[in-house]
């Protein structure tokens, strides 16, 4: 089964932005030596959200990264993107990849670790997942070390729903109506079992580096 995997608006514009601003202050300051040098950072969580799915994940994945040599950055912001030694790299999930400016980021990238994550429509369909992760690890060039992915569903915007009822007839009533269904279970996605087997996702990584460093 198929379905147009995509995320809502984007959510949380009234939030006060100091808390964030704090942030980048801080993270500005971790990136200089003392000569003024800018350091590279030990690991970089970069997403792209359209609703705040892959936001979500990717919070969840920077909280569980060690030390304070990181970042979480949207890749859509108008700032520079700081070098880093491992990056974990989240997207949405359209029509079975990830979009041009987060496959482009990719495969710009060289002699680094890479790990992925994202969110789709479609849920329990490990195959599907699989395929994702193969479209999208693609764009990896081979002088990187890949560390594996993790993706699991996402809500999707009600106007989704609607072209489901709008299209549904006779003949292919019972596809719709598994669409239809998937649509009402994406709702509560990524809920706190997503957001923990992302943790369990990062810690594996994290494992993997410490395989690869020894």
């Amino acid at each position: 089964m198929q379905t147009e995997d995509t995320d809502t608006e984007r959510e949380g514009e009234n939030r006060s932005p100091l808390p964030e601003m704090q942030h980048n202050i801080y993270q500005e300051q971790l990136r200089y030596n003392e000569g003024g040098v800018i350091d590279m950072l030990e690991y970089l969580v970069l997403y792209e959200s359209r609703s705040g799915n892959t936001k979500k994940l990717a919070a969840a994945i920077f909280s569980n990264l060690p030390g304070n040599s990181k970042d979480l950055i949207d890749i859509t912001t108008d700032k520079s993107i700081p070098e880093a030694k491992v990056y974990f790299i989240g997207f949405w999930v359209n029509r079975g990849t990830c979009s041009m400016e987060v496959s482009d980021f990719i495969s710009d990238l060289g002699g680094k670790s890479i790990a992925l994550f994202g969110t789709c429509g479609m849920g329990d369909s490990p195959d599907y997942y699989k395929a994702i992760e193969s479209s999208v690890n693609a764009w990896i060039e081979s002088d990187n070390d890949y560390l594996g992915a993790f993706i699991c569903q996402g809500k999707m915007p009600r106007k989704v729903r609607e072209k489901y009822e709008a299209m549904r007839n006779t003949e292919n009533e019972a596809q719709m109506n598994l669409y239809i269904r998937n649509f009402d279970e994406a709702l509560t996605h990524p809920d706190s079992l997503d957001i923990e087997h992302a943790k369990v996702f990062t810690q594996k990584c994290l494992k993997k580096l410490n395989e690869m460093d020894n």
